[in-house]
């Protein structure tokens, strides 16, 4: 439970907008490590919008789940709410109904037990984290944390996940079905805070072309000495950076079939959709065309 509650608390504190209440079926809880949990609030009713987090149990207790409230997050999910589950917590949404037809996962040394003892589950396997239909399943301990951060770049967006991951000190890994690299923390292994202020403006404004002297103004550093010290820490120029950026913005966009090639490249501050793909083709090898159509496929078969 604590790694992903981290997440939120940090998320809250960053630029998200998350309110943690602690609740189960009794006020007072042990843990399988032998915490106590005390005063914990009764179940809500359930609303639309909330997230259910549900941490994972011991071992030994998958097969003793008489006592997990499977109506409430039954209830919880009809109304709306999104129910995540960490590691061994899986079991408790299969009791609940909530994994019959979906697509989930679970620690690996318990994925076949949950297929074998829920059938109706769609059990996937080599996968961080797995989401369907607003049930989402994480693979173990340290996967409970990526799912959060997943779960929080849903809601408030790349740079709000990529300050919490900063924060914590953390990667930001991808599930088994996205990709594992992002710029929003490539480049960010350093401590310089006005390289720092330069990124994440950058992030922020991925349509504007500054110079080096405005970036440096954001800084608050001269010119030439920000260009020195944002190499230093990067690895990268600032313009090589913004580049990067504006690559991976388009692309953030690509998968949305409402939005067209020209209208992609203004929002990213492309000179014109031929500049866009020009660059798109040789960052990434393949057309914009057959990259979406690669896409399309993909996510049709995941939805079989």
């Amino acid at each position: 439970m604590a790694g992903p509650v981290q997440v939120f608390s940090e998320a809250s504190e960053l630029g998200g907008a998350y309110r943690l209440t602690f609740c189960a079926t009794e006020p007072r809880v042990r843990s399988a490590q032998g915490l106590i949990l005390a005063d914990l609030q009764p179940l809500p009713a359930p609303r639309e919008g909330d997230l259910v987090l549900v941490p994972g149990i011991s071992t030994s207790a998958v097969q003793h789940l008489d006592g997990t409230p499977s109506g409430w997050l039954a209830k919880a999910h009809l109304a709306g709410a999104r129910i995540a589950s960490i590691c061994s917590g899986a079991f408790v949404l299969a009791r609940a109904g909530l994994l019959d037809g979906r697509r989930c996962t679970t620690h690996w040394k318990l994925t076949d037990r949950l297929r074998e003892e829920f059938p109706r589950a769609r059990v996937v396997e080599n996968r961080l984290f797995a989401e369907d239909d607003r049930v989402i399943t994480s693979a173990g301990v340290c996967s409970g944390i990526d799912l959060a951060l997943a779960l929080v770049e849903q809601d408030f967006g790349p740079l709000v996940v990529a300050r919490v991951a900063r924060e914590m000190v953390i990667y930001l890994r991808r599930s088994g079905d996205q990709d594992q690299q992002s710029v929003y923390l490539d480049h960010r292994t350093h401590l310089h805070p006005g390289v720092h202020q330069v990124q994440d403006f950058i992030v922020q404004h991925p349509d504007q072309k500054l110079t080096i002297a405005e970036l440096s103004r954001i800084a608050t550093m001269s010119p030439r000495n920000l260009t020195r010290m944002f190499h230093r820490a990067t690895g990268v120029t600032p313009k090589q950076f913004a580049s990067k950026v504006r690559l991976q913005v388009a692309r953030d966009l690509i998968d949305d079939p409402r939005r067209s090639v020209e209208s992609i490249a203004s929002s990213c501050g492309f000179e014109d959709s031929r500049q866009l793909r020009r660059l798109w083709k040789q960052a990434f090898g393949v057309s914009i065309a057959d990259f979406r159509s690669a896409r399309t496929a993909a996510a049709e078969g995941r939805s079989q």
